[in-house]
């Protein structure tokens, strides 16, 4: 099994309707696939893992990497996991705002310029951490 964990920035900004279009659609794509995961959403990025076997994660990877709704994705981590993280549903979901992120003691530090794909990416481990932090109190799908 592998995990693939990605920021990425969305074209407009989402609103609530859009975005529980998205998480149906992925969650039945993931539920069929046996892919297991969580989508962050705020101030208009997204943050998501996936996981499962590797054939199916890098299936759907490559079908994210085309979706033309956002831009400028960065391939955080892709790694073998012994065992899935978020194994509870198929899409695991939290729209969080970047004060609510700052309030947060362990990544305020990361978020004093505003919520910057780049500079998650640079701090090994950080979006990893977040995704497990905000999927408490999350909608599952």
């Amino acid at each position: 099994m592998i995990h693939v964990i990605y920021i990425s920035t969305a074209r407009h900004e989402f609103d609530p309707d859009e975005l529980k279009s998205i998480l149906e659609s992925s969650a039945r794509h993931n539920a069929r696939l046996g892919i297991t995961g969580m989508l962050l959403y705020a101030e208009g990025c997204f943050l998501q893992v996936l996981e499962g076997e590797a054939g199916p994660v890098e299936e759907t990877y490559a079908r994210v990497e085309r979706d033309a709704r956002h831009f400028g994705l960065i391939e955080l981590e892709r790694s073998e996991i012994q065992a899935r993280s978020f194994e509870q549903w198929s899409m695991g979901f939290r729209q969080v705002s970047e004060a609510e992120i700052r309030r947060h003691p362990n990544f305020a530090p990361f978020f004093e310029h505003g919520f910057d794909p780049a500079s998650i990416g640079a701090h090994p481990g950080l979006a990893f951490d977040l995704l497990v932090a905000f999927a408490r109190n999350q909608q599952r799908l």
